[in-house]
């Protein structure tokens, strides 16, 4: 388990973004919050997260334009991003991928293979 890593998990929905907080801080994970693109690419300044967890449908700015904008951030361009969404369909789930999504889960998502997710992804990232 890649306990303290620094995770920033992005959702307009406060009911997700808090059992979400309340579960990786159990599983011992350093989390911050944002509730839409503005306020994550911020977060994503100060934060300099190991890892993102990103909602799609936000207003404003979705999480794929978080996600372009992220990956063309000088420092962040490698930061591995999970998309974690009600967006199901193969096209949404390409858009993610080809926009440099590490991983596309889709809500209601089992928290514990989020975590074995994010575990994974973590240390795949630290081998490359």
């Amino acid at each position: 388990m890649e306990q303290g890593a620094k995770v920033l998990v992005v959702d307009d929905e406060p009911n997700v973004l808090r059992s979400l907080v309340q579960y990786l801080t159990i599983e011992e994970f350093n989390v911050e919050t944002a509730s839409n693109g503005v306020e994550a690419l911020e977060k994503v300044e100060s934060f300099s997260p190991e890892l993102i967890l990103l909602d799609v449908m936000m207003p404003g700015m979705d999480g794929f334009e978080v996600l372009d904008k992220v990956k063309e951030m000088p420092g962040h361009a490698d930061t591995p991003v999970i998309m974690l969404t009600a967006k199901d369909q193969s096209h949404d789930v390409l858009k993610g991928y080809q926009s440099g999504a590490t991983s596309y889960l889709v809500k209601p998502f089992n928290l514990d293979e989020l975590v074995e997710t994010i575990n994974q992804t973590l240390s795949q990232n630290k081998n490359s």
